[in-house]
């Protein structure tokens, strides 16, 4: 299916924020676009969008420049923090053509390697990511210690 690729602007938050919320629906629309503003702000993050010849959104990932990532030979290096595709258009190319757009741009930036994650159990994303060229590295458990501050 033929999509345009490009990143998104400022004219993008609505659609942005609510293509963010089917993906991380804990936060809402709102917090969304507060957090996106935030991004646009801060240069060190960005997002894609995936429009079919329709205008129509029909995915979008985001990046970020990370200090460090685990599995990671450079640093800084750029980080998939998430990818979203409708689940109408799955199995279609939109996810593979969004991370060409990103590898594509990523390269001409001098960048040498991006770094994704997702959780152990799952099984999808990692069937994706290993269609994109992603290379598995480790896997890890994350803990936590609240430290109860008065």
């Amino acid at each position: 299916m033929p999509v345009t690729i490009r990143k998104m602007r400022e004219a993008d938050i609505t659609v942005w924020a609510e293509m963010r919320f089917k993906l991380w629906d804990s936060l809402s629309v709102d917090e969304h676009l507060t957090d996106i503003s935030k991004m646009l702000r801060a240069k060190k993050r960005w997002g894609y969008i995936a429009l079919l010849p329709s205008g129509e959104p029909v995915g979008f990932a985001e990046i970020c420049i990370r200090e460090y990532a685990n599995g990671c030979t450079a640093q800084p290096v750029p980080f998939l923090e998430g990818i979203w595709v409708h689940p109408i258009q799955l199995r279609q190319g939109i996810g593979r053509s969004i991370i060409q757009q990103i590898t594509d741009d990523l390269i001409q930036s001098g960048f040498q390697e991006l770094c994704s994650d997702a959780s152990l159990d799952n099984k999808q994303s990692h069937m994706a990511h290993a269609s994109w060229g992603f290379d598995e590295t480790d896997r890890v458990v994350y803990f936590r210690k609240s430290l109860n501050c008065p």
